[in-house]
């Protein structure tokens, strides 16, 4: 992660500039930046760079993360104290029901719920932790493991965002999106996902750094965390079958597999009943708060009593948890299988982020559990994939309005409700719905790519990696052609051999793919030309990080 070159300063976004949401704000402040002010980051004795900046906020939202849920860190959690102040956190509760407080191994011990890696992490702070205490009884051994805990998991939060900058070095207030997240003021230290978050960002990275065998690695470990890093490898699946680039594809997934084989192994063999828990809890779970499952549910209660023979179809799922599995696997897999082919036939080929969001949204607004802290799994990709700040915040607004009504439901779980079923469930329809109007949104952009704000900036993707190389294979031009949508990418100015790090072009000007020159006549960035009967240049002949081509006149 190197410093900025000058091309990356003088390229750098400006939000009040590009994105409409920042520019309506910034009118409060006299409006966006003169043409002729100097960058900040051109000044060069400047401490307080856009970078410094988004990881001093980051440290400071977490720090308010941190304080928020000081008043359930003793864990005397009388008079649902943990519900009213809105701070409750599985580290703190499975310190406990896990037993680690008794000094019990996981896997060897006691059967934990999650996957080898985070029981891995849970036994590594919580063992030294329990023998601290053993040593000093006086101490808090909960609170001691939660802010161990909290202190790595904060560390992980920061090296994403860190991940962020590095991906978007001429986009970096996009990561303002993420430091500034009432998102993750409240979820961060909820449960241990950042340790899957964190992982599945370098894997990122270390993709668009063109190194595929350690980003299949970090995708496995990641696997082994929480599983849904795992579902990444489907993007650089069809984004390299779009691009023949299937042997690098393959080098990730040995990688993927190996890291995810080698972690699980030795429990496996030596422990097998406790490796098996994680799945056997997934397998039995019944529909969880807040799904579209759950929402249904409601629904069907509205004109059915539930008993047999009176029951709705989602009803009658609640009873039958083996054909919900299948139903919810069913759904994701189509969507899945749509996403593939939108990625196929799209004008351009698309942004890895893109298509990695969508495939963990999809996951998500078809899965039969849909826990508080699984938004932070979306946070990091859909400010990689689309980061304009008024569709984001109207997200957020649902987050958090569905994160305060579902406290106010577990307040009701007690027999006394705080609030009328109905409106938890427009809470989870809220969000539900938001994450679909998310995804439309950047399907929209995949479809229509001069949408597309990062590729004002950025003419090819800043996370393809090896993707950038090739023009996309014939096959799938031929695919596009039998189906009417022959719009053609525009060839991509900079040559294949630019440095990553950089951004500089290594030689030569404006080429197109396999070195030819850019056709003339097409828009940049975004843009598409509709071929009028030759076949143009394919995507990405160069690296994501040459500089822009000046924009054609129109013929």
């Amino acid at each position: 992660m190197s410093a900025p070159s000058s091309s990356d300063i003088e390229r750098t976004d400006q939000p009040a500039k590009s994105d409409g949401f920042i520019r309506g704000l910034s009118q409060f402040i006299g409006g966006p930046v003169g043409s002729h002010a100097v960058p900040p980051a051109a000044r060069r004795s400047r401490f307080w760079t856009a970078p410094r900046i988004i990881l001093a906020l980051v440290c400071l939202t977490l720090a308010f993360s941190w304080v928020q849920k000081s008043p359930c860190q003793d864990g005397d959690w009388q008079k649902n104290v943990q519900y009213t102040r809105f701070c409750y956190t599985d580290v703190l509760a499975l310190y406990y029901s896990e037993q680690l407080s008794e000094g019990q191994v996981p896997y060897k011990d006691h059967a934990v719920e999650y996957p080898v890696v985070t029981g891995y992490f849970m036994g590594a702070l919580g063992l030294p932790v329990h023998a601290l205490g053993e040593k000093y009884p006086q101490i808090n051994q909960g609170k001691w493991f939660y802010n161990a805990n909290a202190l790595v998991l904060s560390i992980l939060a920061v090296a994403s965002a860190a991940v962020i900058l590095a991906l978007r070095r001429r986009r970096p207030w996009d990561a303002a999106i993420f430091a500034l997240s009432p998102i993750l003021l409240v979820t961060a230290t909820v449960n241990w996902d950042f340790l899957a978050i964190g992982l599945a960002m370098f894997g990122l990275y270390a993709w668009a750094r063109k190194q595929p065998v350690l980003a299949g690695i970090l995708l496995g470990l990641g696997g082994a965390a929480k599983l849904w890093p795992l579902f990444i490898l489907g993007p650089l699946f069809v984004l390299a079958l779009r691009s023949s680039k299937v042997q690098a594809f393959l080098y990730a997934l040995g990688g993927a597999v190996a890291a995810w084989v080698l972690t699980n192994l030795p429990v496996f063999l030596l422990y097998r009943q406790s490796w098996n828990r994680f799945f056997e809890l997934n397998d039995t779970r019944p529909i969880d708060w807040g799904t579209l499952w759950y929402i249904g549910r409601f629904l069907d209660a509205k004109w059915n009593s539930g008993a047999a023979g009176d029951q709705g179809p989602f009803q009658w799922l609640s009873d039958h948890i083996p054909t919900l599995n299948h139903l919810s696997y069913a759904l994701t897999v189509l969507a899945c299988a749509a996403i593939g082919v939108l990625c196929l036939l799209a004008p351009r080929r698309p942004r890895l982020s893109q298509i990695a969001f969508l495939v963990v949204a999809a996951f998500l607004i078809f899965s039969k559990v849909w826990s508080q802290q699984y938004v932070l799994w979306l946070l990091p990709l859909i400010v990689l994939a689309r980061p304009r700040w008024g569709a984001i915040i109207a997200w957020t607004v649902a987050e958090i309005g569905y994160f305060t009504a579902f406290y106010a439901e577990l307040l009701g779980a007690g027999g006394k409700p705080v609030i009328p079923e109905g409106t938890f469930v427009l809470a989870s329809t809220l969000r539900l719905v938001t994450v679909a109007v998310l995804c439309g949104l950047v399907i929209r952009e995949i479809w229509r790519p001069e949408l597309d704000v990062v590729r004002d900036t950025y003419d090819n993707d800043p996370d393809g990696g090896t993707f950038n190389e090739t023009a996309d294979a014939p096959w799938t031009v031929a695919l596009r052609r039998r189906f009417n949508l022959d719009r053609q990418p525009v060839a991509d100015p900079a040559p294949a051999d630019a440095d990553v790090s950089t951004g500089a072009p290594a030689s030569g000007g404006a080429t197109g793919s396999g070195g030819a020159p850019a056709a003339s006549g097409a828009s940049r960035s975004g843009g598409v030309a509709v071929s009028g009967g030759g076949s143009a240049a394919g995507d990405a002949g160069s690296d994501d990080s040459g500089p822009a081509a000046s924009p054609a006149p129109a013929s």
